[in-house]
C-alpha cells in the first residue's frame, strides 16, 4: 500500500476527454466569483430595503432587509470557511483542513437561513396581529424593482460560473452532486431572494389595493417559509458532505479505467473514495496481482497505476492501493467498494 508524498508526476495523459463533474468546481474559482458577487449585491439591497422599511413600515420589506443581512453572513463565511481550507496538512489533521468549507457552509443553513426565516416568521404574525399602514408606496415598490435587478445580476453571475460545471446534468442534479458548496448555496440563495422579492411586491401590492395590512404580514411570512425551505435544502446536502461522500460515480469509473489499463494489474477487486475537500479526493483500492510477480515488480506497478489516477483524476491526491490476491469466492457483491469497482461504464 503507497501514499506518495509531495508533488506527484502527471505521468502520460489518457486519451479522450476526462470526466467532467461538479465535484471538480473549485478548480476554476469560479465558486469564489459567485460569493463574492452575491456579496457586493446584497450589501447594497440591505442598505436599500432598511431605508424603505424606516420610510414605508412594510413589515415584507423588514424581512426581506434581514433576508438579505443574512445573504451577506452567509457569503462571509462561505469566504471564511475557503480560506480556512487553504491551511495545509498538519499531524494533528494529516488530511488538511478541506472540510471546513463545509462545515461553514452548514453554518449557513443552520444559523443564518434558519434564523433570517425565524424572524420574517415572527415579524409577519406580528404584523398580522399589529396592523400598521404602509407609508410611501413609491418608495417600497422602487426599492423592490432595484433589488430585482441587482438580485438577478448575482444569479446571472452564479447561473453562469455554474452551466460549465454542472455538464449534461439538470439543476437540481448539479446542486446535488457538487462538492464544492459554494456554488449551489448562492444558487439557492438568490433564487430565494427573488422569489421572496416576488413575495414582497405582492404583499406590498395588495396592502396598497386593499387597504388591508394583512396581506403585507402574509407576505412576510412566506418569505419566512421560503427562507426555512433553503435552508432544510441546504442543510441536508451539506450534512452529507460533512459525513463523507464518495466521488461521483464518472469518476470512480474513471479510476477503476486508469487501474485496470495497465499489465500488472489483473483487476480492481474492491474501490473506496472519499471526498477530503472540493478539489481533494482520497483513494483507496485493493487491486488484483499475479501470484509469481515479486515485490519490486508490484512496487513499480502500483507507482505507475497511481500516475494513471493522477493523470485521469487531478484531484485524487491521496491514493492507497493494496495488492492482493482475486479470489472470487470471497467477493461478497453487498459490499459497496466491490460494487463501484464493478460499476460498468455508461
Amino acid at each position: 500500500m503507497t501514499s506518495p508524498e509531495g508533488p506527484h508526476p502527471a505521468g502520460p495523459q489518457p486519451a479522450g476527454p476526462q470526466p467532467q463533474d461538479p465535484e471538480a468546481a473549485g478548480h476554476s474559482g469560479a465558486g469564489l466569483r459567485a460569493v463574492l458577487a452575491a456579496l457586493g449585491a446584497n450589501l447594497g439591497i440591505a442598505a436599500a430595503k432598511f431605508a424603505a422599511y424606516a420610510i414605508t413600515g412594510s413589515a415584507s420589506l423588514l424581512a426581506e432587509a434581514v433576508h438579505s443581512v443574512a445573504d451577506c453572513g452567509n457569503q462571509m463565511l462561505l469566504l471564511l470557511g475557503r480560506n480556512r481550507a487553504a491551511r495545509g496538512q498538519t499531524e494533528e489533521h494529516p488530511f488538511g483542513y478541506g472540510r471546513e468549507r463545509y462545515f461553514y457552509a452548514f453554518l449557513v443553513a443552520v444559523v443564518l437561513l434558519a434564523g433570517g426565516a425565524a424572524f420574517s416568521i415572527y415579524e409577519g404574525i406580528h404584523k398580522i396581529t399589529h396592523q400598521e399602514p404602509i407609508r410611501s408606496p413609491g418608495v417600497a415598490f422602487g426599492v423592490l424593482a432595484i433589488a430585482i435587478v441587482l438580485e438577478s445580476l448575482s444569479l446571472r453571475t452564479a447561473v453562469h460560473q455554474s452551466r460549465r460545471l454542472r455538464g449534461r446534468h439538470g439543476w437540481l442534479a448539479f446542486i446535488r452532486r457538487a462538492k464544492a458548496p459554494e456554488l449551489p448555496t448562492v444558487l439557492l440563495e438568490d433564487s430565494a431572494a427573488l422569489v421572496g422579492l416576488a413575495f414582497a411586491t405582492v404583499g406590498v401590492t395588495l396592502t396598497v389595493l386593499t387597504g388591508n395590512e394583512l396581506w403585507d404580514g402574509l407576505g412576510s411570512l412566506a418569505i419566512g417559509m421560503l427562507l426555512a425551505g433553503v435552508a432544510v435544502v441546504l442543510a441536508v446536502e451539506t450534512k452529507s458532505l460533512l459525513i463523507g461522500e464518495a466521488a461521483s460515480a464518472e469518476v470512480e469509473q474513471a479510476i477503476v479505467a486508469a487501474l485496470a489499463a495497465g499489465p500488472e494489474v489483473q483487476r480492481v477487486i474492491h474501490l473506496r473514495t472519499l471526498h477530503i475537500g472540493p478539489e481533494s479526493l482520497l483513494v483507496a483500492a485493493k487491486i488484483a496481482v499475479r501470484g509469481s510477480d515479486q515485490a519490486s515488480t508490484i512496487a513499480a506497478g502500483i507507482d505507475a497505476a497511481e500516475r494513471r489516477i493522477r493523470a485521469a483524476v487531478p484531484i485524487a491526491e491521496m491514493i492507497y492501493l493494496e495488492p492482493d490476491l482475486y479470489e472470487s469466492s470471497r467477493a461478497d457483491t453487498t459490499d459497496p467498494a466491490i460494487r463501484a469497482a464493478r460499476r460498468p461504464a455508461d
